[in-house]
């Protein structure tokens, strides 16, 4: 009878600790104890191959101030992050990781793989790709405004899926990456003494970034390729700002693959005119729309034959490849035939002008 008060005794034992926990050794983390990490900056190391920055203490109502380790793998960098600080840091809490584009041109394929291995990652971990030094920006920042890293989160949460900027996640990034369809995109920031400024969309090729559009690319990128929205959109070359843009985008392509046409029908109204121009009639007026819509098929057909050469695809254009009772193009089939493809641009475009026109 005592053996088996003792056995229950013990099952009973037992059970209350995988009730507590998944290990019989629990991890002692008190809350208070337990630091979340808000953001890693990756960038070249001086003799290791990275240097990992994250600012502390992400919450707690303590001085911030800006950690950096040296390492030649991202979890050494944890580790080392843990020893120089005295509260854990939880990569459960990690919510951008940004990296610079000296790293992004050589390949971030290793640096995604091992943290999506991390049970602990969150599903909304914004990526980026930073020029300049960013270690140096966010000590310049720090007493001016001490929740830098929660400002910069906010951003991108904000900014998610309105197509003004481009804002992907890593899980995002990572299906993209894994399909022949398209190539990955990925937000570009130059941080630069106190600024911390968007400059346009990453491509890459595979892991590797090798082009960031420049100022009208982008806004051409967020029209045909994003959200068809622009809230503003300015054409310095002809000093004028077009505002409420919308766009209807049709791609066509023929049987052969030898031929792309894309149409773009594009409606807004003119916000403003810094030139002297007559677009108070209808005639003025229709010159002036003819004018806009030879400069964006210009401006347009040399940003796609720009992706030809690099044999780069973000617009997902293999994916006109299906035929029914036909799969799609392969990769390598694929990136050949965009390579030589005819490309042709149409834009059809119609401007709620200023004032009301006057007519003939």
């Amino acid at each position: 009878m005592k053996h088996k008060h003792i056995k229950i005794h013990f099952i009973i034992f037992v059970t209350i600790i995988f009730l507590s926990s998944c290990s019989p050794i629990p991890e002692k983390n008190l809350i208070e104890e337990i630091a979340p990490v808000t953001f890693w900056s990756i960038q070249k190391g001086e003799e290791e191959d990275y240097r990992m920055s994250t600012l502390i203490p992400p919450l707690v109502k303590e001085k911030k101030r800006l950690l950096t380790v040296q390492v030649d793998l991202l979890k050494e960098g944890m580790q080392g992050f843990n020893l120089k600080y005295y509260r854990e840091l939880k990569v459960g809490q990690l919510r951008m990781l940004l990296i610079s584009d000296e790293i992004a041109k050589e390949g971030i394929r290793p640096l995604i793989d091992t943290i999506l291995t991390d049970p602990d990652i969150s599903k909304r971990l914004y990526v980026a790709i930073v020029k300049g030094d960013f270690d140096e920006y966010i000590n310049s920042q720090l007493a001016a405004q001490k929740d830098l890293d929660y400002y910069l989160y906010r951003m991108f949460k904000h900014y998610e899926g309105q197509g003004k900027l481009t804002v992907v996640n890593l899980h995002q990034f990572m299906k993209m990456l894994h399909s022949p369809a398209n190539s990955p995109v990925v937000p570009v920031f130059e941080a630069s003494g106190g600024n911390f400024q968007y400059q346009g969309t990453g491509i890459f090729k595979n892991d590797k970034l090798i082009e960031t559009t420049n100022n009208m690319e982008e806004q051409i990128y967020q029209l045909i390729g994003n959200d068809h929205f622009l809230k503003y959109f300015p054409i310095r070359d002809l000093s004028f700002v077009l505002g409420h843009v919308t766009a209807n985008v049709n791609w066509y392509m023929d049987k052969t693959y030898s031929e792309l046409k894309l149409t773009v029908q594009l409606n807004g109204r003119l916000d403003e005119i810094a030139r002297e121009q007559n677009v108070l009639t209808q005639d003025g007026l229709s010159t002036f729309e003819t004018e806009i819509e030879l400069y964006l098929e210009e401006q347009t057909t040399n940003f796609l034959k720009k992706l030809q050469e690099n044999k780069v695809d973000p617009f997902q254009l293999r994916t006109y490849t299906l035929r029914p009772f036909s799969k799609p193009l392969n990769k390598e089939e694929w990136s050949n035939r965009w390579e030589q493809m005819e490309v042709t641009v149409d834009y059809d475009l119609n401007i709620q002008p200023l004032t009301d026109i006057k007519t003939d």
